[in-house]
């Protein structure tokens, strides 16, 4: 079995977390991770080129096989939820394009496949991140997020309604 090379994405409009792990069956490898920043004084058309020309970089540089990207959540602040929401799109469409399968996965699932529990907080989630990859160097929440995407899909790829899309 070929390693397969997985990019995870914790979308934000001001921070776009992103890691890069490899799968080789049961093991699992650090590649990098790291955060793409916004400039929040330019207008939103601006960041959300700024967003497309990181992730674009990191996808050219890495070249992850598939990707993995957190679904949002719906929050009381409408206009965040939709800046979100096309941060998310930014974070779907660069790897789309590249050719990569695009997994999603709810916040509770990842939580539940890095921690054990659906309602973990975030230092847990960051703990067992560091365990799982000891190598692993995230300097930001997002980066650390964006790296239990990766691994979230590392072990449900196989499902098989994901079997049958890469096929």
């Amino acid at each position: 079995m070929a390693a397969v090379r997985i990019l995870g994405i914790d979308p934000g409009l001001r921070n776009m977390g992103w890691g890069v792990i490899e799968s080789e069956g049961s093991k699992l490898v650090f590649v990098a991770c790291g955060t793409i920043k916004s400039n929040d004084k330019l207008t939103l058309a601006d960041r959300l080129c700024q967003l497309f020309d990181g992730l674009s970089e990191v996808v050219h540089l890495y070249q992850p096989h598939e990707a993995s990207v957190e679904e949002t959540f719906v929050n009381k602040d409408a206009r965040a939820t939709l800046k979100l929401g096309q941060a998310r799109g930014i974070a779907m469409l660069v790897p789309a394009r590249a050719g990569l399968l695009v997994a999603e996965y709810a916040p509770n699932l990842v939580k539940k496949s890095i921690v054990g529990s659906g309602h973990a907080e975030k230092q847990q989630i960051h703990m067992m991140v560091k365990v799982l990859l000891p190598k692993a160097d995230p300097k930001t929440p997002d980066a650390a997020d964006a790296l239990a995407l990766a691994l979230t899909h590392a072990q449900h790829r196989t499902r098989p309604r994901l079997v049958q899309a890469l096929a």
